[in-house]
């Protein structure tokens, strides 16, 4: 499994706000067979079991700030491909959360 956080800046914009860059660019990602992601305060957590099909939905996702009005995007990916088990990102949170000594 492929586990990606994407965090999309909008630098170009009329406006400080950029929460409807982010809702447009979590409406370009469609439906995916398999896909899985959480927004979270500071980017978009996906996930998928094809890389390649996480590279795309990156992409769209970026491609719809640009359509929405933003002149330049910094994007940050960070990219988890874990191939010797099969594993969700929130099982990721509850692995680290069970190891905790201060649950």
């Amino acid at each position: 499994m492929a586990v990606a956080e994407l965090t999309l800046i909008p630098i170009g914009t009329k406006t400080t706000s950029v929460s409807k860059y982010i809702a447009g660019a979590l409406d370009s990602i469609g439906e995916v067979d398999g896909l899985t992601y959480e927004l979270n305060a500071m980017g978009t957590t996906i996930a998928h079991k094809d890389l390649k099909v996480l590279y795309d939905v990156i992409r769209r996702m970026q491609e719809s700030v640009f359509e929405s009005g933003a002149d330049r995007v910094y994007s940050i990916v960070k990219i988890d491909d874990r191939r010797d088990k099969d594993y969700t990102f929130k099982d990721k949170i509850t692995s680290v959360n069970e190891k905790r000594k201060n649950k």
